[in-house]
């Protein structure tokens, strides 16, 4: 999961019956052989939020008075609301009950009994008719006894419950046999045409003329210049036969945006290429002009390349290592992509790629030579055996230090403008159609790499949209507006996305309220990963990583080999489903403010310096965060003390709470959002960590003091935010009275 997005409570984990706030009854299926979904609740017990359920409430109720076709609900467990007291034991507690309604007896008559009899008779039938009325009203009338959150559970589940992996097998094998057109154009249209029909609104396409860096029209290659043996990024010799036995893989094996031109040099191995190999590395050798052995992994690639461009170097030959894989993944003579654009149109930088637009002549975004590599070629290069795996136990590639190899690198790219396209489409909300869910897919980009994870996450988001609009045709409608994305130009750095976002900026910026990502849905069939901002971590469970970077042009292991029934499909698709719905519906947004502030001061724990002043600003925000969420979160979440102006305002509150920490500047690569770590291993401030890891290069503690900064002012200003929401509601309540 991204974007504007936890809840983590009480010292224990939840186990299989033991569900936690939010558990889905899609996580109990047996396809899901190593999903572990016990959330760390860290909140503490005085503090203790009510269970998600509380947040699930009426509005699909009011819905279906207003609309008759979905009264087909089950609603035997909704009762009659009850009072305390009930009607006439209420009127007997009365002081003058006696005195107002008590009458002396008739006088005898005749006709009394015959009276009497039928009174009697009538009386009879019409208590029995009262107590078959009573019954099947009791069956089959709602209840404010029960949560109004029930009802909302029982829509969801008959909406999800139309999802099929049947559905979504034919419909990603009709988009990969449109794939082989190469024609991404066609894709789009096959998109929007089933969009359409399944009933999604406006469904458009915004088009973007983009500045693309493809293939040369030969593949690169990499020189040992000790024997003169040239070699292909896979490990294949070079020659006519490889060439023309590999096709198009060998081309689509290079780094999209790089820059071009051939280098002869010493290769030096760097290993990860963090701080503390290249001042170890820095130590022995000169590195001016030197080529690079980089693995992939462990930061991010772009963070990496600058602190080797920084260092002077000349090219870099990425890979990566076998034992960074699981066992059953083979990758050897693998060979992949990668792109080295942060994001959008390289040539309009901060503004969309729009007609009349000013183009910046930018074809590469590095002065380094970068060529993706197979660890085949890499054990040739440096002479290791194939086999590394000595008693099941993996052993790293490395270059020993006392041996120097001289290698000679070639890289052809060209760079042409190209029409990228989005599909869009929207599910207007009824009660607040200004407020956006984003949900994002991927679709096939001609000139990219050979792939089908697009296929998957296309045929995903047009399963939940089918679900959907099943439910729509029949009179329902979500709270929130629920706008679905496949985005073009993904491999070359999320162009399509990032367009669009610069496009309707001022829109989203207002508007938006979450951006749920079906990016690459299927990757495996062992564990489910998903990554959160704070305030939604209630919902999923953390596990990136940068070897997602490469994209590999044949999979080891395609698709329908991962998931031949497409069982993985379906209940990816029904979480997802889940989470889009409890966000576009429930009348308050599920997010936690509190487990922002828990958040900010888990990143300040352990031995970190500088930090005492950034602790006691944290504690402050988390004093503000724990008002605001009993004060104005907790009445807002029963139905009883409900005011819509006031969850207007709440929801308006608890949307923007995250920008605070949006900072401006990062490193390459690193999240704009200071409070998403780059992995699960590490838990402090990622712009801190990296501002340690710089002092160690430049012997300098300005970096530090920067980044110090940028935290301070981020906590400070989500402290105000809290504080001036609390300020806001006391006035509306002091305006009232």
């Amino acid at each position: 999961m991204h974007a504007l997005f936890s809840k983590k409570m009480a010292y224990q984990k939840v186990n299989a019956d033991q569900r936690a706030p939010g558990h889905s009854q899609y996580l109990d299926n047996d396809d899901l052989q190593a999903t572990a979904l016990d959330l760390e609740w860290d909140m503490e017990k005085e503090l203790e939020e009510p269970g998600f359920d509380q947040f699930q409430l009426d509005s699909a109720e009011n819905q279906n008075l207003e609309n008759p076709e979905t009264a087909d609900l089950n609603l035997d467990s909704i009762q009659p609301a009850t009072s305390p007291k009930g009607r006439f034991q209420r009127l007997q507690e009365e002081s003058d009950y006696v005195t107002r309604y008590t009458r002396s007896a008739p006088k005898s008559n005749p006709c009394n009994f015959c009276r009497l009899l039928k009174i009697l008779c009538t009386a009879t039938v019409l208590f029995i008719l009262g107590i078959l009325i009573g019954y099947y009203a009791h069956k089959n009338c709602p209840s404010n006894a029960t949560t109004s959150g029930t009802l909302d559970l029982h829509l969801y589940q008959e909406i999800l419950k139309t999802i099929q992996a049947e559905d979504i097998k034919k419909s990603f094998r009709n988009l990969v046999q449109l794939y082989k057109s190469e024609d991404d154009t066609e894709i789009s249209k096959k998109i929007k045409s089933h969009w359409t029909s399944l009933g999604l609104e406006d469904v458009q396409f915004v088009n973007y003329s983009v500045l693309l860096n493809l293939p040369g029209p030969s593949a690169s290659s990499v020189s040992l210049s000790s024997s003169g043996q040239c070699f292909h990024p896979n490990g294949q010799p070079c020659s006519e036969e490889a060439r023309k036995h590999s096709g198009q893989d060998l081309l689509y094996s290079y780094a999209a945006y790089s820059a071009k031109g051939t280098l002869e040099a010493e290769l030096i191995d760097v290993s990860y290429g963090n701080a503390d190999d290249l001042k170890r590395i820095q130590k022995m050798k000169n590195t001016t002009n030197k080529i690079a052995l980089l693995k992939l992994g462990k930061l991010p690639l772009l963070y990496k390349l600058s602190l080797l461009e920084k260092a002077g170097f000349g090219g870099v030959l990425l890979y990566i290592d076998p034992c960074d894989l699981p066992k059953t993944a083979n990758l050897s003579y693998d060979t992949f992509m990668v792109s080295l654009n942060p994001g959008g149109d390289p040539s309009t930088p901060g503004y969309p790629s729009v007609d009349g637009s000013f183009r910046q002549n930018r074809s590469n975004l590095t002065s380094l030579l970068v060529q993706p590599i197979s660890a085949s070629l890499v054990a040739k290069l440096i002479s290791s055996p194939n086999s590394r795996t000595k008693n099941s136990i993996c052993s790293p590639l490395e270059l020993p230090n006392n041996d120097q190899r001289i290698v000679s690198m070639q890289i052809q790219t060209v760079t042409k403008f190209k029409t990228v396209t989005n599909v869009v489409g929207y599910l207007k909300g009824l009660t607040s159609p200004d407020r956006y869910i984003i949900v994002g897919s991927r679709h096939h980009t001609a000139y990219s790499y050979y792939g089908q994870e697009w296929a998957s996450s296309t045929a995903i988001i047009t399963a939940f949209i089918r679900a959907l609009m099943l439910r729509v045709k029949r009179g329902w409608r979500p709270d929130r507006t629920i706008v679905f994305c496949s985005w073009g130009g993904t491999a070359f750095g999320n162009i399509g996305s990032y367009e669009w976002g610069e496009d309707f900026r001022k829109v989203l910026q207002r508007n938006v309220v979450a951006y749920i990502s079906l990016h690459s849905p299927i990757r495996g069939n062992s564990s489910l990963y998903s990554v959160a901002s704070p305030s939604l971590q209630q919902l999923v469970v953390e596990g990136p990583s940068f070897l997602s970077e490469a994209l590999f042009l044949k999979r080891a292991t395609k698709i329908e080999e991962m998931d031949p029934f497409f069982h993985l499909h379906e209940t990816i698709t029904k979480l997802s489903g889940e989470v889009i719905l409890q966000i576009a519906n429930e009348p308050v947004l599920p997010f936690n403010a509190l487990d922002i502030a828990i958040e900010v001061q888990n990143s300040l724990k352990g031995d970190q310096p500088y930090t005492h002043q950034l602790l006691a600003l944290a504690s402050r925000l988390r004093e503000s965060a724990e008002l605001f969420q009993s004060d104005e979160m907790r009445p807002a979440n029963d139905p009883k003390e409900r005011i819509p102006i006031r969850v207007r305002m709440l929801n308006d509150i608890l949307q923007d709470m995250e920008k605070s920490f949006l900072v401006e500047q990062v490193p390459p690569g690193f999240y704009r959002n200071i409070l998403y770590h780059l992995d699960g291993k590490t838990s402090q401030f990622s712009i801190l960590l990296e501002a340690w890891e710089h002092c160690k290069l430049l012997s300098s503690n300005e970096t530090i003091q920067e980044a110090l900064s940028e935290v301070l002012n981020s906590i400070n200003s989500a402290q105000v935010y809290f504080k001036a929401g609390l300020d806001v509601f006391d006035s509306v309540l002091v305006g009232k009275n």
